[in-house]
């Protein structure tokens, strides 16, 4: 399985960008799987369903599955910050990609997600500048980065190129996750 991560900051464009390369590689008949980084508590339930009920009586972990989607919930006792290598691991392995958004900071090799500032908005350092695991850049303002880059620059709003340049260049991105145990 090849992954590549997705960084930048709240607002940059991150889940618009993964959301359209989903269908971009999967028209290209590819597997896609996604690995997302929340911030503190989320609920991917809602109050008064069976899944809900179980975890609030207690459950450390609820599958719930039918014949078109199975899911996983586990309720941490302590809080746990979890790697994007050990989130890895819990995946299927028929995926031919891993897209993973957010983990700003992890050592797998990433394509920067970076917006202008709108007025107002402060100004954000790129991470492309001090992170040797940024790849590419996808930008909507190539023009405006506060430091030049020999990095690909792609369109922020065309994934279809981006997908083509991750085909091409994939063996760049094959996980081994003997390199992350």
């Amino acid at each position: 399985m090849k992954v590549v991560g997705f960084a930048g900051y709240s607002g940059a464009g991150k889940t618009t960008l993964v959301e359209r390369l989903i269908p971009a590689l999967k028209r290209k008949g590819l597997r896609i799987s996604v690995v997302k980084h929340a911030h503190h508590k989320f609920d991917i339930d809602h109050p008064g369903k069976d899944t809900y009920r179980h975890r609030e009586a207690g459950a450390f972990e609820v599958v719930v599955a039918s014949d078109k989607r199975l899911a996983l919930m586990r309720e941490f006792e302590q809080p746990v910050e979890l790697t994007v290598h050990q989130l890895l691991a819990e995946l299927h392995s028929a995926a031919d990609w891993v897209l993973v958004e957010g983990f700003r900071h992890s050592d797998v090799l990433k394509i920067e997600v970076w917006r202008l500032p709108e007025a107002g908005e402060p100004s954000r350092s790129m991470l492309y500048t001090d992170d040797p695991f940024v790849t590419a850049i996808a930008t909507d303002a190539p023009a405006s980065l506060p430091a030049p880059t020999e990095r690909p620059l792609f369109d922020l709003n065309d994934a279809e190129a981006i997908a083509t340049w991750l085909i091409a260049n994939g063996d760049r991105f094959e996980y081994n996750p003997e390199h992350h145990g």
